[in-house]
């Protein structure tokens, strides 16, 4: 049988983990959408472009900002939990390393943590610059190491003490490559942007309750669920213990459940 590509692996892991991701990220990385529309600076009747839009959150704050706008993911089930959530939203199926549209076609295009997931980052630069208009602006947004972006270092962390973290999957480019923003620049500069802007966005993850934040990794993620899905039963338990034990620090001291510091860069450049 053919061996999976990375590709390939995370098609796979969207089809199965949008419901997750909605449940459990949306409060998350809805805060970066702010930011990321400030980076943008968009403007009413402007073609907008969003990639890997996942559930939608940002491609629906563009089309209440009165951007006529176009969202795309590689993900059938990802369009069906946006068309669900935002029934008006134009969808389209596609790669975003290979964009189905013509050169210049958008005033706008934006990723909110989507290149984390792809094969080619690189490529999807290049391709966002493609179907940019003259003087049009590009935004992504990625986590922080997990130094800054706490939640990931106590997941890891608990699998690297209790699990294996170097279990077969299929290999993909460096998680938090462009968490560096050195390596944001140079990637912007040799597709062709000027003007490049990084920015850091802190966050807070509430949860209702511990047990959720092992969940979300879980049943919400591709790439760290899968990790944690090819663990074995015993290992899986003792990793999901560590976690518990690690959140006990988190505990909101105004509300149930508990608030992790998080925090994402948010990157742009113009075309």
């Amino acid at each position: 049988m053919k061996e999976e590509n990375f590709k390939e692996f995370e098609h796979r892991g969207w089809q199965s983990v949008a419901g997750g991701y909605h449940d459990y990220f949306a409060g998350l990385t809805r805060q970066s959408i702010g930011p990321l529309l400030d980076a943008l600076a968009p403007g009413p009747g402007q073609a907008a472009l969003d990639v890997a839009t996942g559930p939608g959150y940002v491609a629906a704050q563009l089309v209440e900002r009165g951007l006529a706008t176009t969202a795309l993911d590689f993900s059938p089930v990802m369009l069906e939990k946006a068309r669900a959530l935002n029934p008006s939203l134009a969808l389209v199926e596609g790669d975003a390393c290979d964009l189905p549209f013509a050169d210049e076609s958008f005033h706008l295009v934006c990723m909110n943590f989507g290149i984390l997931h792809l094969d080619e980052p690189d490529q999807a630069i290049k391709e966002a610059f493609r179907v940019l208009k003259r003087g049009g602006r590009f935004a992504f947004s990625v986590w922080s190491k997990p130094e800054q972006a706490i939640a990931f270092g106590l997941v890891l962390r608990a699998i690297s003490e209790f699990g294996d973290d170097r279990v077969p999957l299929p290999a993909g480019p460096p998680f938090f490559r462009f968490s560096d923003r050195g390596e944001c620049e140079r990637s912007l500069s040799e597709a062709g942007f000027t003007a490049i802007e990084f920015e850091t966005v802190p966050m807070v993850w509430a949860l209702e309750r511990s047990e959720h934040l092992f969940e979300a990794f879980y049943t919400g993620t591709p790439r760290t669920g899968g990790l944690l899905r090819a663990q074995t039963d015993e290992q899986l338990r003792d990793i999901k213990n560590a976690v518990l034990t690690a959140c006990e620090s988190y505990s909101s001291k105004s509300r149930a459940g508990v608030e992790i510091p998080m925090s994402c860069h948010v990157v742009s450049g113009s075309k």
